[in-house]
């Protein structure tokens, strides 16, 4: 699993931050791949910006696919209690993260495809908002269909929104809420499922309004609130190896200031015997992307995920710091409030810095600007290297303008 090969001579254990240009200094993009968020297309000028620029993030399809899969079953397996007013549809709602962001798209397109609401636009799954839909009328989504024990029942998106709030933030768990609250009032006995593109909104509408409806929630990031949740009725999440991608997003930096190969401690054992299997990422030399796999976390399995923040002990172990002498690392988290990156990601992050000798100046920005995280690097030359979470995934070149200067 080799990458480019590294600039030895750029990234010396000798050499200072101010002694490299900006531009040629590691950097990781993670969570937000740069990408078109029309198209999905891939911002290869972002990911190729020098030799040392990567991407992590997940298997993002894969993982839609195990959410709605996730779904579909619980909904076969709960048949006899799930419809609630009996009227042999099963009626879902959907909580959007953000209809530009290629995980978002995802996993509304992988609830779809299960559940067999998809409608198909120009070869692929139409993953726009639907509104409200609880005539079956709409045209972004089609009526599924599921036979269970000989019957067959319909399968309809009562209603789907981007959860965006006022000043522009998306993924907004207080919107989604709010949104439970219009739907709830104005169709309640007609959900029968609530999915959602995170846990973050999922949850907010689990303490709003389904757990005392006994209506199951299902979300994605296996935070340790909705974890514990599914001891109280929440339905089940994805966890997308947050541990891993921690990981991961500072190894690459460590690997390319060390300058070895980029798959040291990685798929090819470091000194200190850290080592990932090929069974929970993978890599990708075309995308330059390291994608973490996922795995359902249901009522069968809570129990092992509990605590989101433990480091993942075959990456667990310290670095010798005369090989890997520590370095300074500027990163930012897109939305200080974001319940998945705050209260998951980042601790993940921080307990990984020091195994790997890496003192890290952590910035969370508002969710709305780059403006806002941008301003705040102000002297790029003082950092070694450079791990960026965008606001939004077109905007990578308001960061790489700025190594640039």
């Amino acid at each position: 699993m080799l990458a480019a090969a590294l600039s030895l001579s750029a990234l010396s254990v000798g050499v200072s931050a101010e002694d490299v240009a900006n531009s040629d200094k590691p950097l990781v993009w993670f969570n937000r791949q740069p990408s078109n968020s029309s198209t999905g297309e891939l911002d290869m000028d972002a990911l190729t910006f020098n030799d040392n620029t990567y991407y992590v993030g997940f298997d993002a399809n894969q993982g839609a696919e195990l959410q709605g899969t996730m779904i579909k079953d619980y909904i076969e397996a709960n048949i006899d209690s799930i419809d609630r007013n009996g009227d042999g549809i099963i009626g879902y709602v959907l909580a959007i993260g953000d209809i530009g962001h290629n995980d978002s798209i995802a996993r509304t397109r992988g609830v779809r495809k299960a559940l067999g609401t998809a409608v198909e636009t120009d070869g692929d799954i139409n993953s726009d908002p639907v509104g409200t839909n609880t005539d079956g009328s709409a045209t972004v989504v089609q009526d599924g269909k599921l036979e269970i024990n000989g019957k067959e029942y319909i399968v309809r998106e009562l209603a789907s929104q981007e959860m965006k709030n006022s000043a522009g933030a998306t993924w907004d768990a207080a919107t989604a809420g709010n949104a439970i609250g219009t739907w709830s009032s104005s169709f309640g006995d007609q959900i029968d499922v609530i999915a959602s593109n995170n846990d973050g909104m999922g949850m907010s509408m689990f303490n709003a309004w389904s757990q005392e409806n006994t209506v199951p929630t299902f979300g994605y990031d296996a935070n340790s609130d909705a974890v514990a949740a599914i001891a109280d009725g929440y339905g089940g999440t994805i966890s997308q190896h947050a541990d891993v991608q921690a990981y991961l997003t500072l190894r690459v930096l460590r690997n390319a200031l060390d300058g070895v190969d980029i798959d040291t401690g990685i798929g090819t054992a470091d000194e200190a015997g850290n080592v990932l299997t090929d069974d929970v990422y993978t890599y990708n030399a075309d995308e330059r992307s390291y994608y973490a796999l996922n795995v359902a976390v249901t009522a069968d399995n809570y129990q092992d995920f509990t605590d989101s923040t433990v480091v993942y002990a075959p990456v667990s172990n310290q670095l010798d710091e005369s090989t890997s002498p520590r370095k300074s690392v500027w990163l930012n988290i897109y939305n200080a409030a974001d319940n998945f990156l705050s209260s998951t990601y980042q601790p993940l992050l921080q307990n990984y810095d020091d195994i790997l000798n890496l003192d890290v100046e952590y910035i969370g920005g508002d969710g709305q600007t780059e403006s806002n995280i941008t301003n705040r690097l102000g002297n790029p030359s003082q950092y070694d290297a450079f791990a960026i979470n965008m606001v939004k995934t077109d905007n990578a070149a308001s960061y790489t303008s700025l190594l640039s200067q």
